[in-house]
C-alpha cells in the first residue's frame, strides 16, 4: 500500500503519516522530487489523503491525479479528508476526476481538524486543548480504520445522497465542475488562484517562495511576487515572520496556526 497527500500546514500529514504507519504503507508527498508513476505501479493499493476546500479537492490534489490517470487505472482506492467543519461528500468528490470504472473505492473517511485560516473573523484560533482533541480522536478513528482495512472491512463516508447533495451546495460555488482537473472561469477558486496579496510589510525574507507547493511566489527586483497559481494551501500566511502575505481573504494576519 502506497499513501500520497498533500498537506498546507500539517493537518494532512499528520493523518496520513499516523494511517502509514499503523497500516505497514509508505507514505509520501505529492510535492516530493520522486518517480510516482513507477511508485503507483508497484502498490495494489492507494491511499490519498488532503485537506478540503470549499467542499472539493484542491487544486495541487486535482492537478496530480489527472497527471498520474493512466497509473490509477485499476487500482483499489483509499481516502482521506482533514475538514475544519462538515464538508459533505469531501472524500467522494475526488471520484468525480476518474472515468467511470478506473479505480475502486475500498475505504474513505473524513477527519475534524483544528483550524488553520487566522485572518477570518468567525473561525478562532485552536486552543492546545482543541487541538488535543482532534489528534486524540484521530489517533482513534485511525485505529479503527486500520482493523476495518485489514479485516476487509468497507466503509464510505460521505458517499450517501444527502452527503452527496450537501457537498454540491457548498462546493458549486467554489470551484464549480468536480470533475475538472483546472480551475473553472468565474469560480471563487479561479479568484483565489489570482488572489494573493503581498504588503509593505514583506521583508522579501523568501520563506515563502521556498514553501510554496505551486512555485507560486518568486522575487523580482527585490520584492515578491506572486504568478496567479495559487492552491490556497495557507502555508505562506501561516509562515511569514512579517504576516504580510494573504491570499483571497485580504484581512488582517490574527495569528498563525502552529502546525502538528
Amino acid at each position: 500500500m502506497l499513501t500520497l497527500y498533500f498537506s498546507g500546514t500539517g493537518n494532512s500529514r499528520y493523518v496520513a503519516k499516523l494511517f502509514s504507519k499503523g497500516i505497514g504503507a509508505k507514505a509520501v508527498s505529492i510535492e516530493e522530487e520522486v518517480d510516482f508513476g513507477s511508485m503507483m505501479l508497484e502498490h495494489d493499493v492507494i491511499a490519498f489523503c488532503y485537506p478540503i476546500y470549499g467542499s472539493r479537492v484542491p487544486l495541487i490534489m486535482r492537478q496530480f491525479v489527472d497527471r498520474h490517470m493512466d497509473k490509477l487505472k485499476g487500482k483499489d482506492v483509499i481516502i482521506f479528508v482533514t475538514q475544519m467543519m462538515f464538508s459533505g461528500d469531501g472524500a467522494r468528490v475526488l471520484t468525480d476526476l476518474f472515468p467511470k470504472g478506473h479505480i475502486k473505492v475500498i475505504y474513505a473517511e473524513h477527519f475534524l481538524m483544528p483550524n488553520n485560516i487566522g485572518n477570518f473573523p468567525l473561525f478562532k484560533a485552536p486552543s492546545q486543548v482543541k487541538v488535543k482533541k482532534c489528534i486524540r480522536r484521530a489517533k482513534v478513528k485511525l485505529r479503527r480504520i486500520c482493523k476495518d482495512i485489514n479485516n476487509g472491512v468497507i466503509r464510505k463516508r460521505g458517499f450517501n445522497p444527502v452527503a452527496k447533495l450537501l457537498g454540491k451546495i457548498q462546493g458549486s460555488s467554489w470551484q464549480g465542475d468536480s470533475s475538472m482537473a483546472s480551475t473553472t472561469k468565474g469560480s471563487m477558486e479561479r479568484k483565489a488562484k489570482d488572489g494573493v496579496f503581498i504588503s509593505s510589510a514583506c521583508t522579501a525574507c523568501g520563506l515563502c517562495i521556498k514553501l510554496c507547493p505551486m512555485k507560486n511566489l518568486d522575487k523580482q527586483d527585490g520584492i515578491v511576487i506572486h504568478k496567479s497559481n495559487c492552491t490556497m494551501c495557507y502555508r505562506c500566511v501561516n509562515h511569514c515572520p512579517q504576516k504580510a502575505i494573504t491570499t483571497f481573504l485580504h484581512r488582517k494576519v490574527k495569528w498563525q496556526y502552529s502546525r502538528l
